[in-house]
């Protein structure tokens, strides 16, 4: 072992500095701050840069954000699938009928009735619409993201024009 090597015990705290108690400790007379100037008569406010715009007044202040990775849902309700042909219901059948746009992801919604056994397959379900669909005899299936496991892409042209 050596000097480098040294450390403290797991879990042990090192006791505060405490400047300013006279000459006998290294933190004695002028207590780090060096010999006059304007830091060393405690005259600075925080934050302050000389005379140059500080930064908090440099940024912009929004109010919150817009996360450029959300998960953005086109609903479908019940009562739309409830009209709908057949028994099988995918997002592909749902673009051909019109009722989704083109793109996006499909999330089924429990507004409504459903009185006929369907086989529904979508991205998200509500749990208000997965036991209705359930109660009527139908199944529910959820389809995975095509990001994989990871986060969506992505979105907004500060992030996407580059």
């Amino acid at each position: 072992m050596k000097v480098h090597e040294l450390r403290p015990a797991a879990g042990s705290n090192t006791r505060r500095v405490r400047v300013g108690r006279g000459i006998g400790g290294r933190g004695g007379k002028t207590a780090g701050r060096g010999i006059k100037g304007q830091r060393a008569r405690n005259t600075v406010p925080v934050g302050f840069e000389g005379g140059q715009m500080p930064l908090q007044r440099r940024v912009p202040k929004l109010k919150g954000f817009t996360n450029p990775f959300r998960i953005s849902y086109v609903v479908v309700n019940l009562d739309a699938l409830e009209g709908f042909e057949g028994d099988e219901v995918t997002p592909e059948t749902l673009r051909a009928k019109g009722l989704v746009p083109k793109q996006g992801f499909v999330k089924v919604l429990g507004r409504g009735e459903l009185t006929r056994p369907l086989a529904v397959s979508a991205h998200a379900f509500s749990s208000t619409a997965e036991a209705a669909i359930t109660a009527a005899g139908g199944t529910v299936t959820v389809l995975p993201p095509p990001f994989g496991g990871r986060r969506p892409p992505a979105q907004g042209n500060a992030l996407t024009n580059r």
